[in-house]
């Protein structure tokens, strides 16, 4: 089978502001978009036969800087969490909403108020993710080398699935902005190659928000916060 890269997104001013985006279409700030030329510096050296992307603008936007000249191919499968009611809120106040303890302990049983439920998003981003493989396989061979970009908590939900966790496990992983996970499928196992790869250590430098327990819903501004 075939390697994908998984590229998160760079930050955007909803991450920059402590926001819940969602589906909405919020674009990268001023350090988003230098998050995606540097990780484009990067990328630019692979012999990628296939670029995919999540439809939302700040997707478009970080590869249209990291990627300059590379036409992805958009599929609605790599799209956010639909959060509904949540989309758009500070995260701060989502903290008290009932479902929070939820979303944070047992992701498997949550469904968003006019949203998404997260077994679901979990569901159709891994089925994506394996359908892009198995036809980027059959058209280029098990060498091939591909990317995906995409959102945190789908970047999430694809790593727990290749390391064989349940998704209520999930909340564990870490996928900064503008990061880079690496998922190398095999006809009987796929292997996690890397994750949340940023090549920027200033992030690992504790902040105060680091002492919590909870995981950052929709992945957060970066620095594991």
């Amino acid at each position: 089978m075939t390697t994908v890269l998984l590229l998160r997104h760079g930050r955007t001013t909803a991450n920059a502001s402590g926001g819940l985006a969602g589906r909405q279409p919020v674009e990268l700030d001023d350090t988003g978009r230098d998050q995606a030329k540097r990780v484009g510096e990067r990328l630019r050296e692979l012999p990628l036969t296939a670029v995919v992307t999540s439809p939302l603008i700040r997707c478009k936007q970080t590869l249209e800087l990291a990627l300059p000249g590379m036409e992805p191919q958009v599929d609605d499968g790599l799209i956010e969490c639909g959060y509904g009611e949540w989309e758009g809120k500070p995260l701060k106040d989502l903290a008290k909403d009932p479902l929070w303890p939820v979303v944070q302990q047992h992701p498997s049983a949550v469904v968003f108020p006019g949203g998404e439920a997260m077994a679901a998003m979990s569901a159709r981003a891994v089925a994506t993710i394996r359908r892009w493989d198995a036809r980027i396989s059959a058209e280029h061979g098990p060498e091939a080398l591909w990317l995906a970009c995409s959102h945190g908590d789908v970047i999430k939900a694809i790593v727990a699935d290749a390391m064989g966790l349940h998704l209520d496990e999930f909340q564990r992983i870490v996928a900064d902005p503008a990061s880079v996970s690496v998922i190398r499928y095999t006809p009987t196992r796929p292997f996690l190659v890397r994750l949340n790869d940023t090549a920027d250590l200033s992030g690992l430098v504790p902040a105060a928000a680091q002492g919590s327990s909870d995981a950052a819903v929709g992945g957060g501004a970066g620095g594991g916060v």
